[in-house]
């Protein structure tokens, strides 16, 4: 099976923290933050080079070592800033073992989460203040040590107290190890870290019983880096703008990856803001999903096409191609103002999360842009498969990293079968569920085969193609996923719902969540004898939109269909998700 092999030297670590370290060392005067300050009227930057990042990890490791963290769970929550890189990079040198949660989550799941991990302290953004109150009071969770990012009134630090808990601010507990360090404490230099033992838990969706959480270890997360340092060439002069979430696996592996390489990173204003950031830092490189990627690439050649320049695109598209051959490449040259609408220096995009239209891709590359895919999940830490500047097949995931290997389990006569996968990076296992750790890890002969639920195939070149989904997890184009089960669990404690079923509505290029529900007729015709099938269906959408208010946004369900016949099941009285949904989309393309 053809892997990417080594195209650049990495020295092989098994913790994290020897990643950070190595960059922070061999890149001490570098920047590796520019914060904006936007408080001020005029724009103010702060800069923060590698050596004052790695000052400020022990100060603030120290710190956390003083108030008792010592081997304890630590979760955050936040939106992408220096100070949750700060805490996870931290916390992750040593100390114990760090809960990232998602900054979309509402105060029940944060509290699930903070419940179901044993989470002993929470770092936490200043919008969270009054969530982390509520969860102080409702005293449900371990969680009785509570650290905001940003400054604190003593009004609240009162509040907290009343409550038998302790609120304290980052800066704070930075000053608290600043001492510490003074006093030649030297405690956290001196930690010891086994690669094998947890060191985060991540939770896949939600916080339901339905939702899992992944464990990773140091070596899990670590061989990654060392994979990725191996195959994907970036610079001490780049620049990223680290868009994708950092509690996203994805995301915080791939800034992982990029502090350990001296990489100057920045902070996206919003989606709103992204081609202005891009301009405005002179962003390089740049991690994100396919549905930013598109989105973009419709963007700019509307604008072509709105300049009447099209057929000027495709003839000197053709050109450079040609050109290309001979190992003449002037892209970056003829395509010049397409470049500057993405600020002139990008020149790295790595694309995840799902698959990327091949012709945005090739689109991109037309253009001197290298655009690269890569595929894996929260359980393998994340990347198995990727492309590199060597290794590019339009419409495929690339090939396994150079410690991976990809298998196709039970592959039909095209040879599409489930992905599984072996390697270093697989998971330990789902916390607190040994149940559903052996449905997906398999024992062969003394290895942990991975079974990934998706299906594909590989070519003759060694490269994935992914086909479908085996599992029924709903993956939006912007790469969130949504578990069906965990949202039916909701609906179905609707006193009138006999059952119902959660999956995704194709619609254009993505999926539109969607919502079945089988009425129970008695019920109904006894409760609201006099109520038409449109009254009905308007009362249940009140029913659903109440339900909506207690999820995220991308878990809101926006289409509903409503019938008194079961659905189709199995002889188990299992519903068969793929029959029903089939016969919900011919529906539709009836309409």
């Amino acid at each position: 099976m053809e892997k990417i092999q080594s195209l650049y030297h990495a020295n092989q670590y098994h913790c994290i923290k020897d990643y950070i370290w190595e960059g922070i060392q061999q890149y001490s005067k570098n920047i590796a933050f520019r914060i904006k300050d936007k408080k001020e009227k005029v724009v103010k930057y702060k800069d923060i080079t590698y050596a004052q990042f790695g000052q400020q990890i022990k100060q603030l490791g120290t710190g956390l070592l003083k108030l008792g963290l010592k081997g304890k769970r630590i979760a955050i929550i936040g939106k992408n800033c220096y100070e949750w890189v700060l805490s996870y990079v931290s916390i992750l040198g040593g100390i114990g073992t760090v809960v990232p949660l998602d900054k979309g989550l509402q105060e029940p799941e944060i509290e699930s989460c903070m419940e179901r991990s044993y989470a002993d302290a929470i770092i936490f953004e200043q919008e969270y203040l009054e969530n982390m109150q509520n969860i102080a009071k409702n005293n449900k969770t371990k969680t009785n040590l509570f650290i905001c990012m940003n400054q604190i009134t003593e009004a609240s630090k009162n509040i907290f107290e009343k409550l038998n808990a302790t609120l304290i601010s980052l800066e704070e507990v930075i000053k608290q190890g600043i001492e510490e360090i003074k006093k030649k404490n030297t405690e956290y230099d001196e930690l010891t870290i086994n690669p094998n033992e947890l060191a985060s838990i991540i939770f896949t969706s939600g916080t339901t019983s339905m939702s899992k959480a992944v464990m990773l270890s140091n070596e899990n997360i670590a061989s990654n880096i060392y994979a990725l340092q191996s195959v994907e060439k970036v610079y001490d002069t780049d620049v990223n703008l680290a868009f994708l979430p950092f509690h996203h696996t994805f995301g915080s592996t791939a800034q992982l990856f990029f502090l350990s390489a001296g990489v100057m990173n920045v902070f996206c204003d919003g989606l709103r803001h992204i081609q202005s950031n891009l301009k405005e830092y002179k962003v390089s490189i740049f991690v994100c999903v396919p549905l930013l990627l598109e989105a973009m690439y419709k963007k700019i050649m509307a604008e072509v096409d709105k300049q009447g320049k099209t057929g000027l695109i495709k003839m000197m598209t053709k050109v450079t191609r040609f050109l290309r051959k001979f190992g003449i490449d002037i892209r970056r040259k003829v395509f010049k103002p397409i470049l500057e609408q993405l600020g002139g220096n990008i020149r790295f995009v790595i694309s995840g999360a799902s698959a990327i239209d091949k012709n945005v891709a090739k689109g991109f590359d037309d253009f001197g842009i290298l655009t690269v895919q890569g595929y894996g999940l929260t359980e393998t830490s994340p990347v198995l498969t990727a492309e590199n500047e060597k290794c590019v097949k339009f419409g495929s995931v690339g090939v396994p990293l150079k410690n991976v290997e990809i298998a196709i389990d039970e592959p039909n006569k095209q040879g599409i079968g489930e992905i599984i996968a072996k390697g270093p990076n697989v998971m330990l296992g789902y916390y607190e569920n040994e149940e559903a750790t052996k449905e997906v890890i398999e024992e062969k002969e003394g290895d942990r085969w991975f079974h990934t639920g998706d299906l594909g195939y590989l070519d003759k070149d060694g490269f994935l193609f992914i086909t479908g989904r085996k599992k029924n997890v709903i993956v939006l184009k912007n790469g969130k996923n949504i578990y069906p089960e965990e949202i039916e669990q909701l609906v179905n404690n609707l006193a009138y719902v006999a059952e119902s079923m959660v999956f995704g509505m194709p619609k254009a290029d993505d999926l539109l969540l969607s919502v079945k529900i089988v009425y129970q007729k008695e019920y109904v015709e006894q409760k609201y004898p006099n109520m038409t099938k449109e009254e009905l269906k308007n009362m249940i959408w009140k029913d659903i939109k109440q339900i909506n208010s207690t999820l995220p946004n991308y878990k809101h369900m926006k289409n509903l269909i409503i019938t008194d016949e079961p659905m189709i099941k199995t002889t188990t009285a299992k519903i068969k998700r793929f029959e029903e949904i089939k016969k919900e989309i011919e529906n539709a393309n009836r309409l």
